[in-house]
């Protein structure tokens, strides 16, 4: 397999990190963390006019590249601590418009995103549902002539920007459906917040909202199935933005250690340092082995071999991202956890990477589950 970018994608790589240079420093990030749900529409119209929010997405509907192309933008993203939604609007909520869409939502909402006019959540998630994604107990039903969506969604990832809500529910007969909601429709009730990393989600009750046709995504296909795979890319992603954030937070914490002095010489020089910060390297280094792994399978048809290989990067990456946090606020001594310095805010970043679609103690178990069926079947054959 070839791990080198090509030249379209250096490009890409090399546009976006000069991009957020200028427009995304850290004291430029702090000011978007001030505003009430940490969110800058000035950033998000730069991401779309640079081609960046079209990533990922079909090409007959503007948009570029694949999944390897998403890994090399969630880098960058992850390096500049970035708050707006893309994981969130373009990885999950526009695959899964162009997966269980009609010709005619695809076109109407698919350049709405890549031209950065609308912005995208899940609501899938619900109280004991924990991470099983077939758990849905909210509910579409028929009142006269029209339908109605009634329940509760929790957690609902950068929700309380979001423009449209795309809407995982069960009609009577346990048929799973999705619908594209406004967040602001009559029956709706939203409790908006701020998450523990500055970003922000929304927990939704559901009383009567009516639906239409228009508005479900009901293209041929098994929706559960879609929306296994667009959660697996969407993970695969993020493995992605905690690599780009873990590269970044060994940056400085090496050249703090090169200039933070103690008994008249580098702190770094001391051999027990040394020894902590080779071990972050090499942390940082297999993790995002294990995210090309992710990257290169969240895209096979095979769910079981996807999953596996997506959840065993989620768990290695999840631990290192643990560690080499941990590691980096200690080096940093009292220091690191000021909210003037960015160890801080990369430390909380990847504290709720690990937490989000399922911690390293979930993926650890969907792995080992993996490997006994594989070992079971073997024995049967046998």
């Amino acid at each position: 397999m070839d791990f080198e970018l090509d030249e379209d994608q250096i490009l890409l790589r090399d546009s976006l990190q000069r991009l957020l240079a200028q427009e995304y420093s850290f004291e430029a990030r702090r000011r978007v963390l001030a505003t009430p749900f940490g969110f800058d529409a000035g950033v998000w119209q730069s991401l779309a006019q640079q081609g960046v929010l079209s990533v990922g997405l079909p090409e007959e509907h503007g948009g570029i590249g694949g999944p390897v192309e998403v890994m090399v933008v969630m880098e960058e993203l992850g390096r500049a601590l970035v708050l707006e939604p893309f994981a969130s609007t373009v990885v999950l909520g526009a695959n899964l418009i162009a997966q269980l869409g009609s010709g005619q939502q695809r076109a109407h909402w698919l350049p709405q995103v890549a031209a950065g006019e609308c912005r995208l959540a899940f609501a899938h998630a619900e109280p004991q549902a924990r991470h099983v994604l077939a758990h849905v107990d909210l509910s579409v039903s028929a009142r006269g002539a029209a339908r109605v969506l009634n329940g509760r969604k929790i957690s609902v990832a950068d929700g309380a920007i979001a423009d449209r809500l795309i809407v995982s529910a069960r009609d009577p007969a346990g048929a799973l459906s999705l619908f594209i909601v406004d967040p602001n429709a009559r029956g709706m009730r939203a409790v908006r917040y701020r998450t523990h990393d500055g970003r922000s989600a929304a927990d939704f009750t559901f009383d009567e909202v009516p639906v239409t046709e228009d508005l479900e995504l009901r293209a041929a296909g098994d929706a559960l199935a879609a929306i296994e795979q667009c959660v697996d890319r969407t993970i695969a992603a993020l493995c992605a933005e905690a690599v780009g954030a873990m590269q970044a937070l060994n940056e400085a914490t090496l050249d703090y250690v090169k200039n933070r002095k103690q008994f008249g010489q580098p702190i770094g020089r001391f051999q027990s340092l040394q020894h902590r910060m080779a071990d972050m390297f090499i942390a940082a280094t297999q993790s995002r082995s294990m995210s090309l792994l992710a990257t290169g399978r969240c895209a096979d048809p095979d769910p079981a071999r996807r999953r596996h290989a997506v959840s065993a990067a989620k768990c290695f990456i999840g631990e290192a991202a643990r560690f080499i946090g941990q590691q980096a606020v200690q080096l940093h001594g009292g220091m690191g956890m000021s909210d003037e310095l960015a160890v801080s805010h990369y430390f909380k970043r990847l504290t709720l990477f690990n937490a989000t679609w399922g911690d390293a103690d979930h993926h650890l178990g969907v792995v080992s589950d993996a490997i006994l069926a594989q070992h079971t079947a073997r024995s049967a054959r046998a």
